[in-house]
This record gives structure tokens, sequence and C-alpha cells, in this order.
């Protein structure tokens, strides 16, 4: 792929490499913008756009978790980072992962929020419907579809009923031309083989009332991952939207105590 991606460099106090990945129909603004000062005011942090979303062109190819990965690389280098840690959020997460395989002699940490190991055959479908949907320019039907599982059963039931149809219409006015295609690497994800060779300071953030990424999922990859900490957020699948002060806290505090290697 020749893509450009497009870069967001926030250098805060010029401390240790920070890489943010971010989720499927998401960016690096969208699902980090809400905690990224706090994460700058420790941290030189560096995320990517993938494909379709804010300032990367849209990819004639389909996504390959190996070009994400060195895109995010890439993005690093540019910014003279040698060494860093890595904040994965929902397909970030594997994103994340795919950049510690690659580059084992660069990272420092992994933060894992909202995701999982292997997508599984519940979470597949879901993924499969998504990205039909995407790729249909379906965005109507699409934020239908999503807005449910983003948020928290609570949060959402709270709303008046004008208040989920703005939602809704919001939502579907700001799917991404290359969301689908992101989704698209959702389904038969199988990360477990991977994981399992991952020797470096690792927190899994789990999302306890998403009803996008099960839990159960989320707490495999745990399991799948070696040494793994495990902290739970009582949040849907938008941390950033619904808790992003205690995010941003749990991801800070692991990174300040994790051992440098």
């Amino acid at each position: 792929m020749t893509a450009t991606y497009a870069r967001t460099a926030r250098t805060g106090s010029g401390g240790p490499g920070l890489l943010l990945t971010h989720g499927a129909g998401g960016s690096v603004d969208s699902n980090f913008g809400t905690i990224l000062d706090a994460l700058a005011a420790e941290y030189s942090v560096v995320g990517v756009d993938y494909p379709g979303t804010g300032g990367t062109p849209r990819s004639s190819e389909p996504l390959e978790l190996d070009d994400l990965a060195d895109q995010l690389v890439a993005a690093a280098d540019a910014e003279g980072l040698e060494r860093f840690a890595v904040l994965g959020y929902s397909l970030g997460g594997n994103v994340a992962v795919r950049v510690a395989a690659r580059y084992p002699e660069r990272i420092t940490a992994l933060v894992l929020t909202a995701s999982f190991a292997r997508a599984g055959h519940g979470f597949g479908l879901v993924s499969e419907l998504w990205s039909e949907l995407g790729r249909r320019g379906e965005n109507g039907l699409l934020a239908r579809f999503l807005v449910p599982l983003l948020l928290g059963e609570g949060q959402l039931e709270e709303l008046s009923p004008e208040q989920v149809e703005a939602l809704v219409q919001g939502t579907a006015a700001t799917v991404p031309p290359g969301g689908g295609e992101q989704a698209a690497l959702i389904k038969g994800t199988d990360l477990r083989a991977e994981l399992a060779r991952i020797d470096v300071p690792a927190l899994v953030i789990a999302t306890t009332g998403d009803r996008l990424v099960p839990l159960a999922l989320q707490r495999e990859l745990a399991d799948a991952l070696p040494g793994a900490r495990l902290a739970e957020l009582p949040t849907g699948h938008l941390p950033f939207a619904e808790r992003p002060a205690e995010w941003a806290a749990l991801v800070t505090g692991f990174l300040a105590a994790a051992p440098v290697r």
C-alpha cells in the first residue's frame, strides 16, 4: 500500500514515546481526543489514522494488520522515537500486538483497551455486517446497528427518544469512508499465538459494560498475554466518552510504574 497515513504528534513534555492505535471506524482524534492532553503531559504521543479515516486516503486494496503496524512505527521514526509503549483501543489492540510482534526490541509496554485476541463467532458476525453496510454506504442503517452496541445500556436508556435519534443521525453523519474496510479486519482474527511470545509489561483494560466486544473475549486477551495485568472499567465500548478521566488514569498509572526493559 502506498497511501501516506495522516500523523498526529503531540510532544508535550518530550517524555517517553507512546504510540496510539485507534479502533475500526474511529480515528486518533475521535478515540483519544478526550485523553490526549493527559497523555501528552507525560509522553511524546504519536498516532496515525488508518486508510479512509481522518486525513488518510482510502485504500484501493484490503487492509492488513502488518501495514497498519508498519505505518505506525514509521510515524514514530519520523518523530525520532527509538522505543515506545503502545496504547491500542478496540481493533487498535490488534495493531498494537502486531507492532510488538514485528518490533519486539522497540516496545517498552502495551496497554490494550476494549480489545480481543480473537473475534469468535458472535463478534465476527457483527463485524461482517458492519463491513458490508460500510461497503454499501448504508451509513444510516450502520448507525442504528452500532449505537446500541457502542453505548453502555444504562447510558443509552437515560436518553430521550429525540436524543437517541439525534445520536443515531450524528453517528451516521460521521461514519468514515474506510470504516467498513477497517471492520473487515476483525472477522477471523486470532492473535493468541503471537500474544504468547510477547514479553513486555502489559495492561489489559476490559470495558465491563461492553456490548460490542464481549467481556469474555477481553478477559481471554488478558489470559493469552503472559504476565498481563487486568483492570476493569465500568463502561460500554466508548471509555473516551463515558469515563475518560478514569481511562487516562489507568493508562498513565500503569505506564509510570512499568519496569523499563
